[in-house]
């Protein structure tokens, strides 16, 4: 069967000689949003990544910050593009900036000075129950988190959100008022309370046209992978989102808490299989080549 040219629309590389990751420490243990990440605390770099996506025709790929320590997300960055010059990946980077930080245009001005660097991502899933949370508050409602989003657009960068569908409502109208700061919604939506709350926060931002979403990261609803239930939320984002502002990722090696390479991919390649060849294409490359702004020959 032929293998789509693929660009992974998200994934992460580390060295944890060179970078503090603190998620990455020990102790670990099942509590938390991921579990334990025993499994992926260890140095991953461009050639372990090639080796697990060996069956794939990866073109090219997305770099999302990676959850550095933050004193170092500038570090993370100039890391990140030695490994390009060195290996040709990652292709572009979506870096780390606290949206809330007092000296926030100056950091975003350092990040858009790289030339790979496309976007910013500030992880601010927040939820009642402290398993669930990655954050003590629901910063999307700071005032000061909400004016530092809508500079992103002064410094020409995207926004990848992660957060819970219980906090889409509460950022519609901030997208909407922002349509120059492109977002990106991160691994499906992440609906870890159920079809209807997800299905409902989803097709609100889907309304917005400069809102795309990712196909990835499955594995935080599902740890143990409902193949039905995976199909139909992958079907419904491509009929809320359309195909063009869907993308395809791995989010490895975080994913592979979930599942291998082969078989993560493999399940979201089935669930498109219904769609032309030509919207196949969009989703698999075409789409993140045109909204990281990549210049990749397809």
């Amino acid at each position: 069967m032929e293998r789509l040219p693929f660009i992974d629309a998200h994934m992460h590389l580390w060295d944890l000689d060179r970078i503090d990751y603190p998620w990455l420490k020990p102790p670990f243990d099942d509590a938390g949003p991921n579990g334990s990440v025993a499994a992926i605390a260890s140095t991953y770099l461009p050639a372990d990544y090639r080796a697990e996506g060996a069956n794939w025709n990866i073109i090219g790929a997305v770099h999302v910050e990676a959850g550095a320590n933050p004193v170092q997300s500038v570090n993370e960055t100039d890391w990140l593009h030695e490994m390009a010059d060195e290996t040709g990946l990652p292709t572009v980077l979506v870096a780390h900036a606290a949206l809330n930080h007092p000296s926030l245009d100056a950091m975003l001005a350092v990040h858009a000075s790289w030339p790979r660097v496309r976007g910013i991502r500030h992880i601010v899933n927040w939820h009642p129950d402290p398993n669930r949370t990655y954050t003590p508050a629901d910063l999307t409602q700071d005032p000061v988190w909400r004016a530092g989003f809508a500079r992103l657009a002064d410094h020409g960068l995207s926004f990848d959100f992660q957060a819970y569908p219980g906090q889409f409502a509460g950022v519609a109208d901030l997208f909407a008022a922002n349509t120059g700061v492109p977002v990106i919604i991160n691994h499906a939506g992440m609906g870890v309370d159920g079809a209807q709350e997800w299905r409902t926060a989803m097709a609100l931002l889907a309304q917005l046209d400069h809102v795309s979403v990712k196909l990835s990261g499955l594995g935080f609803v599902w740890r143990t992978p409902d193949e039905g239930a995976m199909r139909e939320r992958i079907v419904e984002l491509v009929e809320l989102f359309g195909t063009d502002r869907v993308m395809l990722a791995s989010d490895f090696p975080t994913d592979r808490l979930f599942g291998d390479f082969d078989a993560t991919l493999a399940r979201m390649d089935a669930a498109l299989s219904h769609l032309s060849d030509t919207e196949r294409r969009a989703i698999f490359a075409g789409n993140a080549n045109r909204i990281y702004r990549m210049g990749v020959e397809l």
